[in-house]
């Protein structure tokens, strides 16, 4: 009987020991998906932003600065490119995320990472949707995750669209605010 008893408990334990395993694993699993999204959403959001910015003549000026006049007789006014301006980031920031319903989920097959891509093509070539998959559950919690993004980050968003011009996908979503752990591993042209 004892030696029943002893059969039971390690049967016991090591059912225990498998469900926290699986535990385990499954809430690694759902971190991990839970980073590739808010890394995807970011690298989405500056595409569209750059994409945005691009649409916009870079020719057209606006004044910023103060019109007051100093005692000198001088004002403080300065031209700043427009699609650069602080005030058209803010607008454009305001609806960028509506965007996110024009991308799809890929898998990786090696390593299982979620990425995600555009499967709406801006000027209507087709695109192709073989690896994606269209799911209105994945583009909701994109959208969701971008507009955290934008109201978490708004002033490192506007910092780096203001300023810089190279990079920014892995400046913005990697480097200033660890949203990407493995972007720096991705090619450019993938989100």
């Amino acid at each position: 009987m004892c030696a029943f008893r002893g059969k039971m408990r390690e049967a016991a334990l090591l059912l225990t020991h498998c469900l926290l395993a699986c535990l385990l694993l499954s809430s690694s699993q759902a971190a991990r998906q839970g980073q590739d999204l808010r890394c995807g959403a970011c690298r989405a959001l500056v595409d569209e932003m750059e994409w945005a910015i691009s649409q916009i003549d870079p020719k057209k000026m606006i004044q910023t600065g103060s019109f007051r006049i100093n005692p000198d007789g001088s004002q403080s006014i300065r031209e700043v490119p427009l699609a650069r301006s602080e005030g058209n980031l803010l607008e454009m920031m305001e609806s960028i995320c509506e965007r996110m319903g024009d991308y799809g989920e890929r898998t990786d097959p090696s390593t299982n990472r979620k990425s995600y891509a555009r499967i709406k093509s801006r000027s209507g070539e087709a695109m192709d949707l073989s690896e994606a998959s269209l799911d209105s559950r994945v583009t909701a919690s994109l959208k969701f995750a971008c507009e955290t993004i934008v109201e978490q980050h708004e002033d490192e968003i506007i910092e780096f669209f203001a300023h810089e011009t190279d990079n920014v996908k892995d400046k913005l979503c990697s480097k200033r605010t660890d949203l990407c752990d493995h972007a720096l591993k991705l090619t450019h042209d993938e989100l």
